[in-house]
């Protein structure tokens, strides 16, 4: 057991390189060992137990009863959950109704274990998509500009191809930015979109859950339901079949534990409040994005900010002759070069965008120059 959380350990280490940002990194990192770590958990003995565990007959071995009511699922009847136990029923929503359009089945049991290892691939996607578009580029063109500590001359000679290339390749960052924000909206979609799946797994119930179970800690003690055992009910019900000594069909009715339920009660309420988190995270800096591409003056003070930059000129000059992408790749790059080197590459680039003219006026120039011919 304890191995296989080391092995998850390795989805917590942060890469030398940085190529995405924090909340984008909870997706694929916090969250997959999250529900990888629930998936060990609930298919573990040693914690939970036997996951079904049914009173039976005499007649019938325990291993194939148990075996029966975990294939077939077991019930509960909802319109019993507020009969008092121990008096009219003997668990909440266990009673003796013979009429099976009262009945609600649960089946959900056989899958979780499933559908967590399944959620946890879901969560991956986008950062192996990004991985796969991104290609190594920032690795490439920091040319080991982290560490700080070089001669003079090979930080000179790694500097200016550094600024060369950025020179160079202005307006051909554009898809390079448009895929990593895309991967940023596929991420959001991947989690509105697990909500919706788990509330048709549940049955309708998962969207509410979590509110439901805060509903549940303000009302009276007369007067509430707990939704955990509503939705994970911990004693079900289950109808067996079997034949009976004159070849008729015996029905038996035998009380099932579902130990597994008490975990899984807890997993889903931390994973409502937790995909609750998430989704917001995600919208605010998806709108961020929106307002960045918008608005470049915030591209400015966003680098101002983040880097430290002073010199806001030079910061004006890069926003106002590079295009999205171009502002994108050089934000990037400050997250993995050396602060006083990110420096000097900013100035060096400004120096050298300004020097020139800009696209528009060499346009300008040759619009008129043929006009006057």
């Amino acid at each position: 057991m304890l191995d296989v959380f080391r092995s998850l350990k390795t989805l917590l280490k942060t890469s030398r390189v940085q190529i995405d940002n924090n909340i984008f990194r909870l997706h694929y990192s916090i969250t997959v060992i999250l529900l990888l770590a629930f998936c060990v958990i609930i298919t573990t003995k040693q914690y939970v137990g036997d996951p079904i565990d049914c009173v039976r007959s005499e007649a019938i071995p325990q291993s194939v009863i148990n075996t029966y009511c975990w294939i077939h699922t077991t019930y509960t009847v909802p319109r019993s959950l507020k009969k008092e136990v121990g008096v009219e029923v003997v668990a909440p929503g266990v009673d003796m109704e013979t009429n099976t359009k009262e009945f609600r089945y649960h089946k959900y049991y056989q899958w979780v274990c499933f559908v967590l290892f399944f959620q946890s691939t879901l969560f991956y996607i986008p950062r192996w998509l990004w991985k796969m578009w991104e290609g190594g580029k920032i690795q490439a063109l920091m040319m080991d500009l982290d560490v700080g500590v070089c001669s003079e001359q090979e930080k000179k000679q790694k500097k200016k191809l550094l600024v060369d290339y950025l020179y160079n390749s202005r307006g051909h960052h554009n898809w390079y930015a448009a895929r990593y924000l895309f991967c940023e909206v596929l991420a959001l979609a991947n989690v509105c979109g697990q909500m919706y799946m788990l509330d048709k797994f549940f049955d309708g119930e998962f969207l509410t859950y979590g509110l439901q179970v805060i509903e549940f800690a303000q009302l009276d003690q007369e007067e509430r339901i707990d939704p955990m055992i509503r939705i994970f009910p911990r004693v079900t019900k289950c109808r067996f079949y079997k034949y009976g000594p004159s070849a008729n069909i015996e029905t038996i009715d035998a009380l099932c534990l579902l130990p597994l339920n008490i975990i899984n009660e807890k997993i889903y309420i931390f994973i409502w409040f937790w995909f609750l988190l998430l989704t917001a995270l995600t919208v605010i800096v998806i709108v961020f994005r929106l307002v960045i591409i918008a608005c470049p003056p915030v591209r400015v003070y966003l680098l101002n900010m983040r880097f430290r930059l002073s010199q806001l000129d030079h910061l004006h000059t890069i926003v106002r002759r590079t295009s999205i992408g171009d502002w994108f790749l050089v934000y990037m790059l400050g997250q993995n070069i050396d602060s006083v080197i990110y420096q000097e590459v900013i100035q060096d680039l400004a120096m050298k965008t300004d020097s020139q003219p800009s696209e528009s006026m060499m346009m300008s120039t040759q619009s008129k120059s043929m006009m006057s011919t």
